[in-house]
């Protein structure tokens, strides 16, 4: 816990295995404190039935489940996997980039553990860059595992519907049955292509595979809700959890988009709920430049605009998270106005209350001081692109 008081560890491993440590009391503190949340957990178990308890809790903040085997005889993959996705996982910005979209790409083997860490990997970035709130975590993390499922063991491992019927009504572990697919030589260099595209109003997501496809149409066509098969309800699930499901014409791309959040916090942290939360309307000030004040303000909803006399030099939103950050660290006054720019709510924190918070749990301050670099280093980029513009409009005026 020392550790995580005072660097915020992107991905921890709880040994779930090992005595000497309370992780479920770890766990509990990670599941109480978004910032806590970033790149997940890792978790190990003893042995099956462990794992299985652990799986069965769904929790929102474990990325992978493994017996102390597995991640034994895993760990170099793992350590593949995390190292390659710095940029996801190390590097992510607290607010939008400035373009206000942002895209990406994942190439996977047909490997399940591969798979089960990149969903994870997209999933907890947009939960923890407000994009999506619990409903959406769900929706996302459920539709992607089950077509990356489906790309692996129907697109690029060539598993039919009949076979794994036949597979698992005898017992059997698809796990096994897709390790032994996919080391075969026609299917050991196929891939599953991931990628992403992350605008402001909507996220899309596209999982391609190197399969000969499937006649997707009539799977649809001919689904059963009140089939008894013990799988086969994948698409049809995915389609009731997320907008637009889209095949290209022979089956091996699929599509989807989910709504992102508008101006409104995800999740507020639980050492917050006791501060006063106050509701705004549009055109009300919460403060002006010059005032003498400190108090902290966390964004529950609503977007504020940062005023330069009666000029809008920017915009805040939840995933900003504070207003009032520049007079609570330097000398108590207000060195900008804000006003709501649409109705909102506001929790307002007195100085010394967050002092206080800060000395009982350092990570808030070290996690205020990256908030903080992170604006400066947007206002920095802002700043080349403008002055590259200036010089492109001078260079023109001089031609």
């Amino acid at each position: 816990m020392s550790l995580m008081d005072y660097e915020i560890p992107e991905v921890k491993v709880l040994d779930f295995s090992s005595t000497d440590i309370d992780n479920f009391r770890v766990l509990s503190a990670i599941n109480m404190d978004p910032w806590f949340h970033n790149g997940g957990i890792i978790a190990i178990a003893a042995d099956p039935r462990q794992a299985q308890e652990l799986e069965d809790m769904k929790n929102q903040n474990i990325l992978i489940v493994q017996t102390l085997h597995s991640f034994i005889s895993s760990f170099k993959r793992l350590i593949k996997v995390l190292w390659s996705n710095q940029h996801i996982l190390f590097n992510r910005g607290m607010q939008e980039t400035m373009g206000g979209v942002e895209r990406g790409n994942f190439v996977c083997d047909n490997d399940p553990l591969n798979a089960r860490l990149y969903t994870s990997f997209l999933v907890n970035y947009l939960y923890c860059s407000n994009r999506i709130d619990s409903h959406g975590r769900y929706a996302l993390q459920t539709t992607l595992q089950e077509l990356l499922a489906n790309a692996i063991e129907h697109g690029n491992c060539g598993i039919t519907y009949a076979e794994k019927t036949q597979w698992l009504e005898n017992g059997g572990d698809m796990l096994e049955l897709v390790d032994e697919r996919r080391s075969l030589p026609a299917n050991a260099e196929k891939k599953v292509h991931i990628s992403y595209v992350i605008s402001r109003k909507f996220s899309t997501f596209t999982i391609r595979d190197e399969g000969l496809g499937f006649d997707w149409k009539k799977q649809i066509d001919d689904f059963d809700p009140n089939s008894m098969e013990a799988h086969g309800r994948g698409i049809a699930l995915s389609m009731g959890l997320v907008s637009q499901l889209r095949y290209n014409d022979i089956g091996n791309e699929v599509s989807f988009d989910i709504d992102n959040l508008q101006n409104v916090s995800n999740n507020i942290p639980g050492i917050m709920l006791p501060f006063k939360a106050t509701e705004f309307q549009k055109g009300d000030y919460i403060c002006k430049k010059g005032d003498l004040s400190s108090d902290l303000f966390f964004i529950v909803a609503g977007s504020y605009g940062v005023y330069a006399g009666e000029k809008q030099v920017s915009l805040l939103t939840p995933k900003d998270m504070f207003i009032g950050e520049m007079a609570f660290l330097l000398d108590d006054r207000r060195t900008a106005t804000i006003k709501a720019e649409e109705p909102g709510k506001l929790i307002c924190i007195p100085k010394v209350s967050f002092v206080n918070l800060i000395r009982k749990n350092p990570h808030y301050g070290i996690f205020l001081s990256k908030l903080l670099a992170q604006r400066v280093i947007d206002q920095r980029e802002k700043s080349v692109k403008l002055q590259h513009r200036i010089e492109e409009l001078e260079a023109k005026i001089k031609d």
